[in-house]
């Protein structure tokens, strides 16, 4: 690929649509943004292949999608300020909670974004602003712009908030735990980032770009989850952590040495092996066994939610890039992080 300006094609209300937007202000990456609207009038879609967001379009005209795919090519990329470690047990660890991260904070972002009515009028009257208006929500509306945008909130909540909601298991019967998990993750990062910079030191890595996409698309935008995070004192840490990163990489600072973990990221990877892969174990086997759904208990009352075989397609995507790695008898291997990625099929 050619240097020169890429073009982020999205929303500013998706997840990975700010998850690719962090890497590109990491790595300090020119970029503009170019917001998807309703009906697709700028052909991205023909173009692409595909409906889902976000769209990368490279200086040479290359139009990529999937951000598991394209943070490992930015990196190489832009190698002065790349973004994988180099080193075996930091690199497994990255892709790892990259996984993680990336697909089990869908359910507390869809949950508090789409089960309350208020919540999904406010969502939807900035993802019109975008959609609709082809405005950035950072601008002010018109009246007659806020009327047009009103009723975009709840059409989606109705055509694809609720179900979306139900495929990960997360409808109004599981705000509760919905909350609790996220106040648990929420305290375990800020006590991680009492000490470090981002997740692997004082260095982003991918990892830390599937932080900062849910966080910045929703956590701190919609009223919901911005009460959480005010209920437990914890949105000044995570709006100083958007900061660091979107302020760009300092040459200086550098990952871990000796190819270390943080001791206050073990408690983060343990929440992962006792969440997220026990869901997406159970997940992949229901979508391979052809079922719709999976019933599930993860110590705060079973719930059921629908199978997703893309979570094969990313935990490959993990096994492929770490399955060559020196990992014996590493703090991940111990964790017993890894198994979920081991076997080529579960």
């Amino acid at each position: 690929m050619y240097r020169g300006t890429y073009t982020l094609v999205g929303s500013e209300l998706s997840m990975f649509t700010r998850k690719l937007e962090a890497q590109l202000a990491y790595q300090r990456i020119p970029h503009v943004w170019k917001y998807k609207g309703i009906g697709d009038g700028g052909g991205w879609e023909k173009r692409a292949g595909t409906r889902f967001i976000p769209l990368l379009e490279t200086p040479d005209g290359w139009l990529l999608n999937d951000t598991i795919a394209i943070g490992p090519l930015l990196s190489e990329r832009f190698r002065e300020v790349a973004v994988l470690p180099d080193t075996p047990v930091q690199r497994a660890a990255c892709f790892v909670i990259e996984d993680y991260l990336n697909h089990w904070f869908a359910r507390h972002a869809l949950h508090s974004r789409w089960i309350d009515l208020d919540n999904a009028i406010n969502a939807g009257r900035y993802f019109g602003t975008n959609m609709l208006l082809q405005k950035s929500i950072d601008e002010d509306l018109t009246p007659e712009e806020l009327e047009k945008v009103a009723g975009v909130g709840p059409m989606m909540r109705d055509s694809f908030g609720l179900g979306a909601c139900d495929v990960q298991g997360a409808g109004p019967d599981q705000a509760e735990a919905v909350q609790s998990d996220f106040d648990t993750m929420m305290g375990l990062f800020k006590q991680h980032f009492a000490a470090h910079r981002f997740l692997l030191g004082d260095r982003a890595c991918l990892a830390d770009f599937a932080l900062a996409g849910p966080a910045k698309a929703h956590f701190i935008q919609d009223p919901i989850p911005l009460g959480w995070l005010a209920e437990q004192d914890n949105e000044e840490m995570l709006r100083a952590f958007i900061d660091r990163l979107y302020a760009g990489h300092e040459p200086s600072r550098p990952y871990c040495p000796g190819d270390e973990l943080p001791e206050t990221l073990m408690p983060i990877l343990e929440h992962a092996k006792s969440n997220y892969q026990p869901f997406a174990r159970a997940s992949i086997k229901a979508a391979l066994r052809g079922e719709k759904t999976f019933d599930l208990d993860l110590g705060q009352g079973p719930f059921t939610a629908r199978s997703m075989k893309r979570l094969n397609k990313a935990r490959l995507h993990v096994r492929d890039e770490i399955q060559n790695l020196s990992l014996q008898g590493s703090p991940l291997e111990r964790a017993g992080v890894l198994d979920l990625y081991e076997a080529e099929q579960l």
